[in-house]
C-alpha cells in the first residue's frame, strides 16, 4: 500500500505541480504528518522532490522533471518488479537507488501495467537466505562491487582455516549464492572463487586496472564450476532408522534433496520394533557426518557403517564428559 500511495503522490505532484501538505493529504486520504515523512522517503530515495514552508509554499518536484517508460508488457512489468531483492541490494551499496528506480519505473508505467506490478509487490517477496541463516557480514562488499565494475586490482586478505592469506586479485564478477556472497577474480592467471564474508581487508593496488578477458562468461563460469563442486564434493553411504517425525529434522541435517533421494529400506524380520523408517542415504561430506547425524540425538540410528557409528559414540562419550565435569 505505502509504495502504492508514494506513486501516487509522485504522478500527483507530475501532473498538477506544486502542492500544499493538506491538499496532498485530501487526495490520499491520510495525515499531514504521513505526506510529510512520503515527501522524506521520496526525497531520501533519490528523487528531486522538496517543500517550502509559508502561506505559498508546498511540496513540488524540480522543475522539468518527468518520468518516461514505454514498450513495457505486462509480463515484462511483473517480472521486472518480482526481481527485487532489497537485502542484497543494500549490501552492495545500492539500495536507495534501487528503490528510487523502483518508485520511477512504478510511476512511469501505464495504470494497467502501475496496478498489476504493484500488485504483485504486494503479494510475492523473495527471500534468498537458508532457513536458520542470517546473514553474513560483508563490509567489503561494496568495494569489492566498485572493484568488479571499474576493473580494478585489489589486494585482499582472506580468511583460511587455519591462517590469513594475502591475494592480489582481478575481480570478475559478484554471485549471490543462497544468501551468501561470492567474489570471482582472476589470480595469478587462474580463475577462482572466494566467499566474501572471508575478506578481512581489501585495498587497491595503487590504483592499477586490468583488462576483462572478453570471453569469460560469468554464468556460464558459475554454472560450470558448482556443478564440477558438486560432482567432485566426497559422499558416505549410510544406512539409519529414524522416527518418522524427525524426518523434517533429517531433512536440515542432512539437505532435501539428500532425504528425496533416499532410498527405502525394508527393516530386518520386516517390521521394526518401533515403527521407524530405515533409509539408505548419500551424504557429502564424510568427516562431518558424524557431528551432523548427532544432531537428531536418540531419535535416529546408524545402521552402517560401523565408522560413523564408532565416531558417533566418540562424540557422544565426550560431550557427557563434558557436561558431567561442569556438574561436579
Amino acid at each position: 500500500m505505502r509504495a502504492s500511495r508514494l506513486v501516487s503522490l509522485l504522478l500527483l505532484l507530475q501532473t498538477r505541480g506544486r502542492l500544499t501538505a493538506a491538499q496532498l493529504a485530501r487526495e490520499l486520504e491520510v495525515s499531514e504528518r504521513t505526506i510529510h515523512r512520503d515527501v522524506d522517503s521520496l526525497s531520501a530515495a533519490g528523487i528531486p522532490i522538496y517543500a517550502e514552508r509559508g502561506p505559498h509554499g508546498g511540496v513540488q518536484l524540480v522543475e522539468g522533471y518527468r518520468t518516461r517508460l514505454t514498450g513495457l508488457t505486462a509480463d515484462e512489468a511483473e517480472a521486472l518488479f518480482l526481481s527485487g531483492m532489497p537485502g542484497a541490494a543494500a549490501e552492495l551499496g545500492l539500495g536507495t537507488v534501487m528503490a528510487a528506480a523502483r518508485l520511477k519505473v512504478l510511476a512511469a508505467l501505464p495504470p494497467e501495467l502501475r496496478a498489476r506490478a504493484a500488485r504483485l509487490v504486494e503479494r510475492f517477496h523473495l527471500d534468498a537466505a537458508g532457513w536458520f541463516h542470517a546473514g553474513e557480514q560483508v563490509p567489503h562488499l561494496p568495494t569489492l562491487a566498485d572493484a568488479v565494475w571499474e576493473g580494478r586490482v585489489v589486494e585482499i586478505d582472506y580468511e583460511r582455516d587455519d591462517r590469513i592469506v594475502h591475494r592480489r586479485l582481478e575481480p570478475l564478477g559478484l554471485v549471490l549464492k543462497a544468501g551468501v556472497w561470492y567474489v570471482v577474480a582472476r589470480s595469478e592467471e587462474q580463475i577462482r572463487t572466494y566467499r566474501v564474508a572471508r575478506v578481512a581487508g581489501v585495498g587497491t593496488d595503487d590504483g592499477a586496472h586490468f583488462e576483462r578477458p572478453q570471453e569469460f562468461d560469468l554464468a556460464a563460469y558459475w554454472a560450470e564450476s558448482t556443478a564440477a563442486y558438486e560432482r567432485g564434493a566426497p559422499r558416505l553411504e549410510v544406512n539409519l532408522r529414524i522416527d518418522p517425525d524427525w524426518l523434517p529434522v533429517l531433512a536440515d541435517v542432512a539437505g532435501l534433496l539428500t532425504i528425496r533421494q533416499a532410498e527405502r529400506l525394508s527393516p530386518v524380520g520386516g517390521q521394526d520394533p518401533d515403527g521407524w523408517q530405515h533409509l539408505r542415504l548419500r551424504m557429502e561430506w564424510p568427516n562431518e557426518v558424524p557431528a551432523r547425524l548427532l544432531a537428531l540425538g536418540d531419535r535416529a540410528e546408524v545402521l552402517d557403517p560401523p565408522d560413523v557409528q564408532r565416531e558417533m559414540l566418540r562424540l557422544a562419550q565426550q560431550v557427557a564428559q563434558r557436561y558431567a565435569a561442569a556438574d561436579d
